[in-house]
């Protein structure tokens, strides 16, 4: 099993999310009373999170390389970075490490075209949301149309994600509201929804629509163990 890297604690609460998904996914695969070789760097969101506000992207990304390079220093084979936003400096991160950097953005395309779908809706902060990092990734490298709600809803979201959920908030009000904007994106033809912040996933599941729901989280989680057992997973007992 190869050992993962892990930057996380952006939020800390979708961090659990990854250390639970890839440790299940891990014993699933292989049985008895195996977990994950992981190593993970959590990092202080809040100075990260102020930096966002002030559009100080170049200082969040030596943050990020500086947690890479610990990393890949202390033996990790591959590193994920556990939140899309901060996918923005992952080609500046990749750069400074000789170890794969595992992107999100590609780990879901992968399931969006396994599903047969083009065109995709996406929630998101709004950095993610109204900057290119992860639409124009998904849309240059995998050819996928991205669509996003409109400037209300936007903030809406953005709102929610960090003045909620990334406090550990579950609000059914704000469910009802995402529910809504899930439904105004199918009605622009988006034939599923990319949940593209890792903690939407703690507001909005599966069974709560009919349209299909990219979890950003489960699916880069459980592209990491792929790329862990690759190779070496043994049949479980």
């Amino acid at each position: 099993m190869k050992t993962m890297g892990l930057i996380g604690g952006m939020s800390w609460e979708s961090t659990l999310e990854y250390y639970r998904i890839i440790n299940e996914e891990v014993r699933n695969r292989l049985g008895g009373q195996h977990s994950a070789e992981l190593l993970l760097y959590s990092l202080d969101f809040h100075p990260i999170e102020e930096l966002q506000r002030q559009g100080k992207w170049d200082e969040m990304t030596q943050i990020l390389i500086d947690a890479a390079k610990r990393l890949e220093k202390a033996g990790a084979d591959f590193v994920l970075i556990c939140t899309n936003t901060m996918h923005k400096m992952a080609p500046e991160v990749q750069d400074s490490i000789k170890v794969p950097l595992l992107h999100i953005a590609d780990a879901t395309a992968e399931q969006i075209k396994a599903s047969g779908f083009s065109k995709v809706g996406l929630l998101g902060t709004k950095y993610t949301m109204e900057q290119d990092f992860l639409k124009g990734h998904l849309s240059s490298k995998h050819g996928l149309e991205v669509v996003i709600s409109d400037d209300a809803s936007r903030d809406i979201v953005h709102n929610v994600i960090y003045d909620e959920l990334c406090l550990g908030t579950i609000k059914e009000e704000s469910k009802k509201k995402f529910l809504k904007i899930i439904q105004d994106l199918a009605a622009n033809g988006a034939q599923g929804i990319i949940l593209g912040c890792t903690e939407i996933p703690l507001l909005v599941h599966a069974e709560d629509t009919s349209l299909p729901l990219f979890n950003t989280t489960a699916i880069h989680a459980k592209k990491a163990v792929d790329m862990a057992l690759e190779g070496s997973e043994p049949q479980k007992a």
